[in-house]
């Protein structure tokens, strides 16, 4: 691993479901403004890995330090803070809430931390432009294509800033095109933006588009700092 102090750090982390352990002392590193694939099989552990380093699960063992923060001895309100102001999240289906509108799907995070509605959906639309959809402000989610629809979620995500994104399978439940269309977009995006990314993915054409990759299996990282040719 590199010698850079990492931005997000996973040491030795064991989480168990139940009965069934997704993580055997699974040890990761993520560096500022890269953008980090974590690899695998289903069943491997890659989502709980995600939440662990976002802060939604805590480890039963092992630590997960964030910008010099022990994420998993944090409160569960300091938690929520870092989460609504630092951390973006994308899952597979996007998660969009089907009763409103695109442009109000992702001004939402904003009028939550209490900006006024003019200025969220000003910003909102900006973010929608850098995605590709603007014109789609008004659709709600079911009027959506899936790759606009994901497009929509990766601009929520990002419409706060976040130091770090989370994508869980962002393009598990598209087609090819779609897939690179959102991809695309994301690198694009945050390249622009210097946001740090870790990208969630069994599929190694999605995983092309990271800087490195790290292959979790059983648990464990298997292997890491596989530096990858950026797709572009």
């Amino acid at each position: 691993m590199s010698n850079e102090v990492p931005l997000l750090a996973a040491r030795a982390l064991t989480k168990a479901h139940g009965r069934t352990q997704a993580l055997r002392g699974a040890t990761v590193e993520l560096r500022a403004g890269e953008i980090l694939a974590v690899t695998g099989t289903s069943g491997s552990g890659k989502s709980t890995l995600l939440h662990c380093l976002a802060g939604i699960v805590r480890p039963d063992e092992g630590s997960v330090v964030y910008d010099g923060r022990r994420l998993d001895q944090l409160p569960e309100k300091q938690l929520s803070e870092l989460r609504r102001t630092e951390f973006g999240v994308v899952f597979q289906f996007g998660q969009l809430i089907p009763e409103l509108t695109a442009i109000d799907n992702v001004a939402l995070p904003l009028m939550l931390a209490g900006v006024r509605r003019t200025e969220a959906h000003k910003r909102a639309d900006e973010w929608l432009e850098r995605f590709g959809v603007r014109g789609q402000e008004e659709l709600r989610p079911g009027e959506m294509s899936g790759g606009q629809a994901q497009r929509v979620s990766m601009a929520r995500a990002l419409v706060t800033g976040p130091k770090v994104v989370f994508a869980d399978e962002p393009t598990g439940a598209l087609d090819s095109l779609a897939s690179e269309q959102v991809m695309t977009a994301l690198v694009h995006t945050v390249r622009e933006t210097g946001t740090t990314v870790l990208l969630i993915t069994h599929d190694h054409q999605v995983a092309a588009y990271a800087d490195r990759e790290a292959r979790l299996l059983d648990g464990v990282v298997r292997q890491d700092s596989v530096d990858l040719e950026v797709a572009q």
